[in-house]
């Protein structure tokens, strides 16, 4: 048996075996590829170990380890949140969770067009749709008087298969993001969105900038190969007003 050796975070390497999937018969050709692709993917593996709800968690926690956007006491809110494994980190790391005796308490929001099932400490409004407004005031209800530190989107429209639509998507949706993270956020606050590689990035990440003190993409090793996904990291936010 084939077998390959994994390394996790903060802890020693562990030898997993290599799964081939044997469940392929009747399956089109996509859906044998993905269920494959899923097998061999070692962050799936880790998630399960570590009770994230899918692999993305750990492009999150490369990104918060790299440069601590989340800290106890933060308030933050998850765009795009289902499953769950962003919202799951940041209830952690903003220590929402009371964890961390003697450390501020933060608040995280989490929000999805699909279903969210229960995540303890976490406020969540599933099938509610970010872009219209009555989502974004039930957010803006439920944090009361404080402001946000930090605003995660993972958000990304379903793919077409035309791709200057999805670009359009996409970008329609951090611009929502952004709008939403200007009229939030306390000073110095941060904001991590998804986008995929277009030529429209330029462009966002200049209006950002007006906003930010720093701007920046950043793909996380959890991130596929083959996907075309980026993340913008925008720090130090400076207000509406220089």
């Amino acid at each position: 048996m084939l077998l390959r050796k994994l390394s996790t975070f903060g802890g020693a390497a562990k030898t997993f075996a290599k799964v081939v999937p044997t469940n392929l018969k009747g399956k089109s050709k996509s859906s044998q590829e993905w269920l494959t692709r899923q097998l061999r993917d070692p962050y799936v593996e880790r998630a399960k170990m570590m009770n994230y709800r899918c692999r993305s968690a750990f492009k999150l926690l490369e990104i918060d380890n790299k440069y601590g956007l989340v800290k106890p006491g933060h308030t933050v809110i998850d765009c795009g949140a289902s499953p769950g494994s962003w919202t799951q980190i940041a209830v952690k790391q903003s220590n929402a969770d009371g964890a961390l005796a003697g450390k501020p308490k933060g608040m995280v929001v989490g929000v999805d067009l699909l279903q969210i099932y229960p995540i303890e400490h976490a406020i969540l409004f599933g099938n509610s749709d970010f872009l219209r407004k009555e989502t974004q005031d039930k957010i803006r209800a439920s944090l009361g008087e404080r402001r946000v530190d930090c605003v995660l989107s993972d958000m990304a429209p379903n793919a077409s298969g035309i791709r200057a639509l999805d670009q359009e998507n996409i970008t329609t949706l951090c611009y929502a993001v952004l709008r939403f993270a200007i009229l939030m956020s306390t000073p110095n606050a941060s904001l991590l969105m998804k986008v995929w590689d277009n030529g429209d990035v330029p462009k966002l990440e200049k209006s950002i900038l007006e906003y930010y003190k720093t701007v920046k993409r950043v793909k996380p090793r959890a991130s596929r190969d083959d996907s075309a996904e980026n993340f913008i990291l925008a720090r130090g936010f400076v207000g509406i007003e220089r």
